[in-house]
């Protein structure tokens, strides 16, 4: 048998399935094969959309973590200056960058990546009023613009909620 039999012959004794009812055909579990049809595009677009998803945490965590946090953790002179302009000191600038690098390291772990991303959202809240009250708004635009894709990752992590909960025992119901 030649190469180009053998290749027939192969192909011959394999099951012959239509192209077209390949996406309309579910697997034995209910769902439709991914990379194919409508099904397949969906799949995909939810796949490219977690990715995306993703990266934004790791981008928001790096800001929070290096932009935020770590000027004040080290007591860089901007934020030791600032922070005696508000009245709060060394010891609110400390609070302030312990809960941002909380936060950033909490965008990272997913089960409270969709509460870190509201406690951020919350801290940003405070840090627009701030600037717009005692600043005269220097800076105003940055918290609220981080405020758009940590209400993006809320949302789109809320479902890791429940498992928060679970976690949590004195949450837990009673029965």
């Amino acid at each position: 048998m030649s190469d180009s039999t053998a290749g027939v012959a192969s192909t011959a004794s394999a099951p012959s399935v239509p192209a077209s009812s390949v996406s309309s055909v579910p697997h034995p579990s209910g769902a439709f094969p991914s990379g194919t049809g409508v099904a397949g595009a969906a799949t995909a677009r939810r796949r490219w959309a977690r990715i995306a998803l993703r990266g934004l945490q790791v981008l928001l965590a790096l800001f929070f973590g290096v932009a935020g946090a770590l000027p004040k953790l080290i007591a860089h002179p901007s934020a030791v200056e600032s922070f005696d302009e508000l009245g709060w000191g060394a010891m609110g600038m400390y609070a302030i960058g312990a809960l941002e690098l909380a936060g950033a390291v909490a965008l990272l772990v997913p089960v409270l990546q969709s509460v870190a991303a509201v406690v951020l959202s919350a801290l940003m809240v405070g840090a627009f009023v701030v600037q717009v009250t005692v600043f005269d708004g220097q800076y105003a635009a940055t918290p609220v613009v981080l405020i758009v894709p940590l209400a993006l990752i809320a949302w789109g992590r809320r479902g890791h909620n429940a498992e928060l909960v679970r976690l949590v025992p004195s949450v837990r119901r009673r029965g």
